[in-house]
């Protein structure tokens, strides 16, 4: 074992095929590892030539190959725990099996046996000695729902079919853990996993996601437990944390390729930190705001100003994934403005101002509102900047009767306008509503500057 201290970099081993599309296999393992803090080393078992959409070639590496690599990292690194993914024949099955056993980490065991596409994975020949030789080996396995049909004889259709086809992996079979996923298993609109484990069955439930990406999935959900195992968790702990991350990844799954497309286990960082950016930007952008207060304070409009920001645009879905000021800027005085504190969801309208304009250019996820004025306008106008005037007595009247289908109108009628995302949208008012400037820019700070640019101008 390796002589440094890995409590602070656990180590988890994929022992699996490399997916050329990137989306599946040790590909997906690795950044499942990543995301969950974990360190990733690898056996590879076979170089596959894929796709979203078809498996083309499949080259199998030697069972003695297979073997040094684990047992070269294991004498140096160590390994906390491990999973299996893609083992295509009996020899690389046994040479697995036979090699775990010596070295005694606990294993997850995902049974791949057919791609997405369709295509098979696992020799015929090697189902036995898949059975016999490393389902008892595992600390846990995940089989879909058709791949536990074909390891237990049973028919799976329902949540008691499941629960029967995972007492039998355990009891039967010598696994410690089985969990038989519910992506194929009916069950209204969510997605239960049942587990057996230690004689009592276990359910993690999530929403089913219609318009996710799958590809990977199994792949990146036996990886996610592996991670923490590795981690020093439990199996039922493990387990659950695996399930919101498979989700996570599910839903906001890299949409590239002509057929299933992957899953993004790194979603799973990638918002948290996304969001404490878009805070920073909005913390630098409230700076300015507040030295150039004596300036801006006569253009907050009587509702209040507003200035927002969105996560990145592949993961910003609605207005709880814009940030702006809870109770908005607002005005004391001539000279001085009030600013709550930042937050998600802070701001309903700014916020479908940018999700919608995001849609066009994604590049543009800030904006914000100041008062109307016609001299404000001309100085844009002067500068340079994209101008466009939306007539508000035009809005249709099934657009104002829908909640909140107001912004995305003004934007969509801008964009039919010039084409493009203009830099200020602005309109004269209507019955009820207030006379409006909107500045949109890449980023808050480019937002206030552009609003602060006009204003010296105009004054």
């Amino acid at each position: 074992m390796g002589f440094r201290d890995k409590r602070l970099y656990p180590v988890a081993i994929t022992i699996a095929g490399s997916d050329s599309g990137g989306g599946a296999g040790i590909e997906a393992d690795l950044k499942t590892f990543a995301a969950l803090g974990v360190h990733g080393v690898v056996a590879i078992t076979s170089v596959t030539a894929q796709n979203t959409y078809a498996v083309t070639a499949i080259h199998d590496l030697p069972p003695e190959m297979v073997v040094k690599q684990i047992t070269t990292v294991y004498e140096d690194i160590g390994i906390d725990a491990g999973k299996t993914g893609m083992l295509s024949n009996s020899k690389i099955i046994e040479a697995v099996a036979d090699t775990v056993s010596k070295l005694g980490f606990p294993l997850v065991v995902d049974p791949v046996m057919i791609a997405k596409s369709g295509a098979p994975l696992l020799k015929p020949e090697a189902m036995d000695t898949l059975m016999k030789r490393l389902i008892p080996v595992a600390k846990v396995i995940t089989p879909n729902r058709f791949e536990a049909e074909k390891i237990t004889g049973m028919k799976i259709n329902n949540l008691d079919d499941a629960k029967k086809a995972a007492k039998y992996i355990v009891e039967e079979l010598g696994a410690e853990a089985a969990i038989v996923k519910g992506g194929h298993v009916e069950a209204g609109g969510e997605a239960i996993d049942v587990m057996y484990y230690n004689g009592s069955f276990y359910e993690f439930k999530a929403p089913r996601i219609i318009d996710g990406c799958t590809h990977g999935t199994g792949c990146s959900f036996s990886a996610a437990i592996a991670a923490n195992l590795a981690r020093g968790l439990d199996v039922v702990e493990a387990v659950k944390i695996a399930k919101e991350f498979i989700t996570m990844a599910i839903k906001y799954g890299v949409k590239i390729g002509r057929g299933s497309c992957p899953v993004n286990p790194m979603a799973w960082i990638e918002i948290p930190a996304e969001k404490q950016r878009v805070i920073e930007n909005l913390r630098k952008a409230l700076k300015i705001i507040v030295e150039n207060q004596e300036l801006l304070a006569k253009y907050i409009p009587e509702t209040g100003t507003n200035i927002v920001m969105s996560i990145d645009p592949r993961y910003a879905k609605t207005i709880e994934d814009v940030a702006g000021v809870k109770g908005r800027i607002t005005r004391i005085s001539d000279r001085e403005v009030r600013i709550g504190e930042l937050g998600f969801g802070a701001s309903s309208h700014m916020a479908r101002l940018v999700l919608t304009a995001m849609k066009y250019d994604p590049s543009i996820r800030s904006a914000m509102n100041i008062r109307y004025s016609e001299e404000l306008i001309e100085k844009a106008k002067k500068k340079g900047y994209k101008v466009v005037f939306i007539d508000r007595r035009h809005e249709p009247e099934e657009i104002k009767r829908r909640e909140g289908a107001s912004i995305p109108w003004i934007v969509e009628e801008a964009v039919k306008r010039i084409g493009s995302i203009p830099d200020i949208i602005y309109d004269v008012g209507d019955i009820g509503k207030e006379p409006m400037i909107r500045v949109l820019g890449r980023n808050p700070v480019e937002v206030i500057e552009k609003v602060l640019g006009i204003i010296r101008e105009a004054n």
